[in-house]
């Protein structure tokens, strides 16, 4: 079936009218609520099964009661938008031109989140359900903590699904993977002395310059590798003193690696003992503690691995096909993002995963982020096929 017999021209113009709706609908990280309903009312409205909200503030819906679980993940939460004067075309307008959707949230992820929404809905329709059950969850706070939701959705509604797609941006090419993340912060102590007499004091900014040198050279030397390259990024620096005119006592960076397969706990924890040798130093794990819109406290302990699911996998071979069916020709190739998703949750409890969704990536956070129209549809009705094969 092609996307026309999928879909009609009706359910294509309520699809693109729903993800508009969902662009219009600010959703920053933390404030998700407003959409959170509005998905809410959505699903009820279109038959879903069951819909149901987490104590975090995620949605799931479900259609279906067989024993197979298919699970599809977007997370509906966006970066914040500073410079709405400057966009083309108003961040929250949700305006079409041009063949794209314009505004923040249109390639991450509410163009994903809304195909699969009603990709479920039309699996039920052409009869592709029958012994599975389709969940599609819209989760929150997943550009700061990715996976928490997804850990806390799973855990609260007792659910472990039997596959995952992820619906983040691919272009609509099929994704086996993703870079693993550590986020890191390295402190250093001082002396505190008065600005005037620096000798008496240990100053932990100077401590703190070597150390940067060494994240320096260890990205370079990181980059110089053959094939998948991790990478080491100094993203904050900040120092505590006494008062502008006295020595700093401490100096905190913040570190972020993304680890390719392959690397592990283990290189990561030698890697940072390098880098901190023969200084008066520390590193761990840079904790990050949120608040839910619905008030829940979210930590967050950003280590994840890098994982990639086998090209020959049951879950591949059935999103083989499915593209098969929507385009009518083999993938000429798979993506592998370098950014981390909430993958990194099923992943680490074992369940096959696999990624898909509209949009180019590389447009997700920037100014006139944007998605096309017709890779809206072509993943609704990809995801529809996904449903039926597995």
């Amino acid at each position: 079936m092609r996307s026309s017999e999928i879909l009609s021209k009706e359910v294509q113009d309520e699809l693109i009218e729903f993800t508009r709706n969902l662009v219009r609908t600010k959703s920053f990280s933390g404030q998700e609520g407003e959409v959170i309903r509005l998905i809410e009312r959505k699903m009820l409205a279109l038959g879903f099964d069951e819909v149901k909200i987490d104590a975090m503030g995620n949605v799931l819906g479900r259609i279906g009661y067989g024993a197979k679980a298919i699970l599809f993940d977007s997370h509906v939460d966006t970066v914040e938008v500073n410079d709405e004067e400057n966009w083309k075309y108003p961040p929250f307008d949700g305006e079409i031109a041009e063949g794209y959707l314009h505004g923040r949230g249109s390639v991450d992820m509410k163009s994903g989140a809304a195909a699969s929404i009603y990709a479920a809905v039309l699996s039920r329709q052409h009869g592709f359900c029958e012994g599975k059950s389709v969940y599609v969850s819209c989760t929150v706070f997943e550009e700061d903590c990715d996976g928490e939701n997804l850990k806390h959705l799973f855990k609260e509604f007792n659910l472990k699904p039997d596959y995952v797609i992820v619906c983040e941006p691919s272009n609509n090419v099929i994704t086996l993977g993703h870079k693993g993340k550590a986020q890191i912060s390295i402190k250093t102590q001082g002396l505190s002395a008065h600005g005037s007499a620096p000798e008496k004091g240990v100053n932990a900014i100077y401590e703190m310059a070597e150390i940067i040198q060494r994240v320096e050279r260890t990205n370079l030397e990181l980059m110089k590798k053959e094939g998948q390259r991790g990478t080491m990024v100094m993203s904050r620096i900040s120092s505590v003193s006494a008062s502008i005119n006295a020595i700093p006592t401490e100096c905190e960076v913040y570190l972020d690696r993304r680890m390719v397969p392959g690397e592990t706990q283990e290189d990561i924890r030698r890697e940072m003992e390098q880098i901190v040798a023969g200084k008066n130093a520390a590193w761990e794990i840079g904790v990050l503690t949120r608040k839910s819109w619905k008030g829940m406290e979210i930590r967050y302990e950003p280590f994840h691995l890098a994982w990639k699911i086998d090209p020959e996998h049951e879950l591949t071979r059935a999103c083989i096909t499915a593209y098969q069916d929507t385009f009518g020709k083999e993938p000429t190739g798979f993506d592998y993002w370098d950014f981390s998703t909430n993958a990194v949750t099923p992943v680490s409890m074992g369940i096959p995963t696999i990624g898909f969704g509209p949009g180019e990536h590389k447009l997700a956070h920037m100014r006139d982020e944007r998605c096309k129209v017709s890779q809206i549809i072509e993943a609704c009705n990809f995801y529809t096929h996904v449903i039926k094969e597995i």
